[in-house]
């Protein structure tokens, strides 16, 4: 159910305002679950989510369209050109630029903790990270924030990502959401892209942590971040910009004067996927090599595996990308964070969406883990908020390792439903080109 109170600003591009105004208010695309063109048949509007709202997805087709119309929600924040441009200098070959902004949030925010703390140890530096987001100074990268800090000042760090605002728990109290679409060429078309906020910066902590140490304070060991983001492995398509991003930050801290006055070091390893051991190892790998702070792991199954071995380490561990509920009353230490919103809030933004388009039935396709099931059912909860009868909507969790879909689109295609969601990952694939080949898909 929804908690809190949800506050929304859409600042949609002039392109995306001139397609919505020509379909016809919030019917972007012109889906509104009636017939399509003069066929008389029923048109479904297809849906997926940030484990799949990528053009990764797209590559996986060779049929024109065969995405063409298919909407979904993604944490994203109108990155604008200047921020783009710099990464692209990171990685000219950047394709997306997905979590990448929450990752540069993520190094940012605990090299300010640090700087603010007067230490480059965790257990010290920990408790001012959530205080780093909320109150004092407005400060938009380490530069300025440092600048903050060393004039005895408190730095409220407003990222790349949004304000920020980190709750109690350590995550966003209010977060933007992208409503993307694929275009007829399989790829996301930035040009109608739409902007969603949602949260209330009213539920954001309100212990801004310990008093800072002197100014000018400096430190006898460097700040060592290590990654711990997707290489290889289920979400690999989102390694690349979040690589990117924490690249960018640190070479941007690094320019600043490092963390106290000494270079901040950056240690990159993979995380696989749960098909692996990869993150376990990597971890290992991270905590002989006396890391601060992990960056990672964009999954949250994949987090989940590995957190109570980092934060039992005594070592900081934040989140660009992950999403699931289950980590917001997860037992940590007082050292888990993340920059990624919990799916409470993608979940208001993705129901708001389907009910936006006018759906009436709903068939949700989640995969069996942390994530799929979490945000399915939020999405349910809010579905049903909003005015949607329970029973007419229906759930169908699945085994991402699974053989074939044919069972669970064959459930869809009995449902015969206005609305279809595919909370997944590069599975998804599959389950769109059977959707595509029973005509309930997004190819037309």
């Amino acid at each position: 159910m929804r908690t809190g109170t949800t506050a929304r600003g859409i600042a949609v591009t002039g392109a995306a305002l001139l397609a919505l105004t020509a379909c016809g208010g919030g019917d972007a695309g012109g889906d509104t679950g009636d017939s399509g063109g003069d066929s008389g048949e029923k048109q479904v509007n297809v849906y997926g989510t940030d484990g799949n709202m990528g053009n990764a997805l797209g590559e996986s087709f060779t049929d024109e369209g065969a995405l063409a119309g298919m909407k979904g929600t993604t944490p994203l924040t109108d990155l604008g050109d200047e921020f783009t441009n710099r990464l692209l200098e990171i990685d000219p070959d950047l394709q997306d630029f997905n979590y990448a902004g929450e990752t540069y949030d993520a190094v940012l925010i605990a090299a300010v903790a640090s700087q603010l703390a007067g230490s480059t140890d965790p257990a010290v530096f920990a408790p001012y990270i959530n205080g780093v987001t909320f109150g004092g100074d407005t400060c938009e990268d380490f530069a300025s924030c440092k600048e903050i800090v060393d004039g005895g000042g408190n730095p409220d760090y407003d990222g790349v990502s949004g304000p920020l605002a980190f709750a109690e728990a350590g995550e966003p109290s209010v977060a933007s959401f992208g409503i993307l679409q694929f275009g007829p060429d399989n790829a996301i078309a930035s040009d109608d892209t739409q902007f969603e906020l949602a949260g209330d910066e009213a539920n954001a902590a309100s212990d801004e942590g310990p008093a800072p140490a002197a100014p000018g304070a400096t430190a006898a060991d460097p700040l060592v971040v290590g990654t711990l983001l997707p290489q290889t492995g289920d979400l690999a398509f989102l390694g690349p910009p979040e690589i990117a991003g924490a690249e960018l930050a640190v070479q941007e801290i690094n320019a600043a004067g490092g963390v106290l006055g000494v270079p901040v070091e950056l240690i990159q390893r993979d995380s696989g996927d749960t098909s692996t051991d990869i993150a376990t190892q990597s971890v290992d790998a991270l905590l002989q090599q006396n890391v601060d702070v992990i960056v990672g792991a964009a999954s949250s199954a994949v987090t989940r595996t590995v957190i109570d071995k980092i934060t039992g380490a005594g070592v900081v561990q934040i989140s660009p990308a992950n999403t699931s509920d289950e980590f917001t009353n997860y037992n940590d230490n007082g050292l888990y964070f993340r920059t990624a919103p919990p799916d409470t809030l993608q979940s208001r933004a993705l129901s708001d969406l389907i009910i936006n388009d006018g759906a009436n039935t709903v068939g949700i396709l989640a995969r069996n883990d942390s994530y799929g099931t979490g945000l399915a059912e939020g999405t349910v909860d809010n579905l049903v908020s909003s005015g949607l009868a329970e029973d007419s909507i229906e759930l169908v969790v699945y085994d991402p390792t699974a053989a074939n879909f044919d069972a669970e689109v064959q459930q869809m295609v009995d449902l015969n439903p206005d609305a279809i969601v595919v909370i997944g990952f590069e599975e998804s694939a599959r389950i769109i080109d059977g959707l595509n080949s029973q005509g309930i898909g997004p190819k037309r």
